[in-house]
């Protein structure tokens, strides 16, 4: 594989020690892409085409630090958290560390990278369904509501580039965020399908987002919510 093949095949995922953002990246390797890995901690065991950077995506020069030198073909923003809340109980270090990690952290990377992508690039967020609102995590759906606005007008600046944007919205997902004590106070709703969505599915859908097939889908956010929006 060539030096320039190998750039234009090169995507950096955030999140990808477990979760959506770890299932990414083991589609983005399998279909032949060299994948940089932007997460506190490596797992491990994937092959030679993923790099692993450390970083904590909340430490803004960290952040800026760890982007140095890449120039992908593609962006995606996996990493997330969710606290709960009713109102009464709200706390506001919650919703900063949330809008931090969704918001910020997504604003600062696509700041850093974007402009030096080459045209025809990819950029994909990885939302929620929470975006249209759910009782007890407002703090969490404001965030995810945020990025579909902040990717619509991305998607708007960028398409002379042929760059497209979009979110991926699941609904609940079975990865370790649904046991994070910080959610305790509310149960994830388990979609009319019966069951919960599969990182892989996510996973999918990304990959084609970031595929030649997608040129003309910008500006989305295409939900996978197992019936859960009916």
């Amino acid at each position: 594989m060539t030096a320039d093949k190998t750039r234009k095949r090169h995507a950096v995922v955030t999140g990808t020690s477990s979760g959506i953002g770890a299932s990414i990246a083991d589609r983005l390797l399998r279909e032949g892409w060299h994948v940089t890995g932007l997460s506190r901690t490596d797992p491990g065991g994937r092959p030679d085409a993923f790099t692993h950077r450390a970083v904590n995506l909340l430490d803004a020069e960290a952040l800026r630090a760890a982007v140095v030198g890449l120039r992908p073909a593609a962006l995606v923003h996996a990493a997330g958290l969710m606290r709960t809340a009713p109102l009464g109980s709200l706390d506001p270090a919650a919703g900063a560390e949330m809008w931090r990690l969704h918001v910020d952290v997504a604003s600062r990377l696509a700041d850093a990278i974007v402009p030096e992508m080459e045209d025809g690039g990819r950029v994909v967020l990885i939302g929620s369904r929470t975006a249209a609102g759910a009782a007890g995590r407002s703090q969490y759906a404001a965030t995810k509501a945020a990025l579909v606005g902040m990717a619509r007008s991305w998607a708007a600046e960028l398409a002379p580039r042929g760059i497209t944007v979009n979110v991926v919205a699941p609904a609940a997902t079975d990865t370790p965020m649904l046991r994070d004590p910080g959610r305790a106070g509310v149960s994830p709703r388990l979609p009319p399908i019966g069951r919960l969505i599969d990182p892989a599915e996510v996973a999918a859908l990304t990959a084609f987002l970031l595929g030649p097939e997608a040129g003309a889908i910008t500006g989305q956010q295409i939900v996978i919510c197992g019936g859960s929006s009916l």
